[in-house]
């Protein structure tokens, strides 16, 4: 974190190329371009970029009301999902010569290229401008320096061939880069693997093989889902039905949204008097938001288990291997605090719909639960499990 004096001298620097001014919060694309840049650090100052809101392009005074709801939409920016990987964002109130101002300190990214919107901005003296190849490549390079997280290594032993280039090609590179960006470059399928860091010198990362491998087991034993629809309450009970789930995650979490489907049972409510409504034991949307959860953040380096999911008749259980990471805590745990195991996993399930917003999974399945007439999701934190445990709406019946 910069202090005070710091902030002051980058206010007034108007030349600084780790400063970016705006009069006010109502252009957030704008504001969003420059965090990307920020967090590329193209420049190598290894020191965070603020954008300040509330300051015109000469350094005066905007006098803008700085309130909390302007705040709060600048903090947002880390967790939309449009910047990939999430940069690391902390937004502040200051009072710098009598001007307030808000204050927006972006750190570098130790994962670099960082995209906006398909798109990699970097910063080129005090403008912020769309990065050329030679860019690209500077940043991948200086990515491959730093302490990398379990699914951005390369994964020993494995080749390009064991990823499903024509999924990468047509369905996953389409939502990942922006049209005229695919439609320009004429990359190879290798440069464009290594653009996104499913690649590093050629060999798959061990996150490459989770969403895009042939046969992920093969190199990620845990990657997998297990499934058990349980004929009564006790683990002992006959089993209904059994699956794994199996195949890169997208392939996982399509099988699975079949999967609750199929399970969740709907009945109708009469105590809602003559007009009864429809309404399920329990929201489908919670139960996805709570295993695509366990699937992305689990932990898939020193655990070969998979995610396990029970389903018994009053409850299910989602098993996930691996306890809370960084800054998630027993106490921020679904308050939209975040961090990230598998930030490769995580970006890449954003570029296929499947996270619309980072952080706010678990606060979604909450109101979900809430809004069905469940109770609240309970969860069993241990250092290296987690059990999220959701029960049955009490008042649903099963169709007769």
């Amino acid at each position: 974190m910069i202090d005070d004096v710091e902030i002051r001298e980058l206010l007034h620097d108007l030349e600084s190329d780790r400063v970016e001014r705006k009069a006010s919060a109502s252009d957030l694309r704008k504001i969003r371009k420059a965090v990307c840049a920020f967090a590329n650090d193209l420049p190598g100052h290894r020191r965070p970029g603020i954008v300040f809101v509330g300051v015109n392009d000469d350094g005066s005074c905007a006098n803008l009301a700085i309130d909390d709801d302007l705040l709060k939409n600048l903090a947002q920016i880390r967790s939309n999902g449009d910047i990939l990987p999430i940069p690391s964002i902390e937004v502040s109130k200051h009072e710098v010569d009598g001007c307030v101002v808000a204050v927006a300190q972006v750190d570098p990214s130790s994962a670099p290229p960082v995209r906006f919107a398909g798109r990699v901005w970097v910063r080129v003296g005090p403008t912020t401008q769309e990065a050329g190849d030679e860019d690209e490549r500077r940043l991948r390079e200086r990515a491959r320096h730093g302490n990398q997280p379990f699914d951005r290594r390369p994964a020993e032993g494995a080749v390009v061939d064991d990823l499903d280039l024509r999924f990468f090609d047509e369905e996953y590179l389409p939502q990942a880069l922006a049209r005229d960006v695919l439609a320009r470059n004429n990359r190879t399928t290798e440069e464009r693997l290594a653009s996104l860091r499913f690649l590093v010198e050629g060999v798959p990362t061990h996150g490459a093989l989770i969403v895009l491998g042939k046969e992920p087991r093969d190199a990620v034993p845990g990657s997998y889902l297990q499934f058990l629809r349980i004929d009564g309450m006790e683990l002992g009970d006959a089993i209904k039905d059994q699956k794994e789930l199996g195949g890169p995650l997208h392939h996982i979490m399509r099988q699975l949204d079949d999967l609750v489907d199929i399970n969740v049972t709907t009945a109708l409510d009469i105590a809602s008097g003559p007009l009864a409504v429809s309404s399920p034991d329990y929201p489908v949307a919670a139960l996805q938001q709570l295993i695509r959860n366990a699937l992305i953040h689990r932990n898939y380096e020193t655990s070969n288990a998979p995610i396990r999911l029970y389903w018994f008749d009053d409850r299910v259980e989602i098993h996930s291997p691996g306890g809370l990471y960084g800054q998630v805590t027993s106490k921020t745990l679904g308050t939209g605090v975040t961090d990230y195991r598998n930030p490769l996993v995580a970006e890449a399930m954003a570029n296929l719909g499947y996270v619309q917003r980072f952080g706010y999974g678990i606060p979604t399945a909450k109101r979900q639960l809430e809004a069905n007439g469940n109770p609240p999701a309970e969860f069993q934190l241990e250092p290296n499990n987690i059990l999220v445990t959701v029960r049955r709406k009490i008042t649903a019946r099963p169709k007769t």
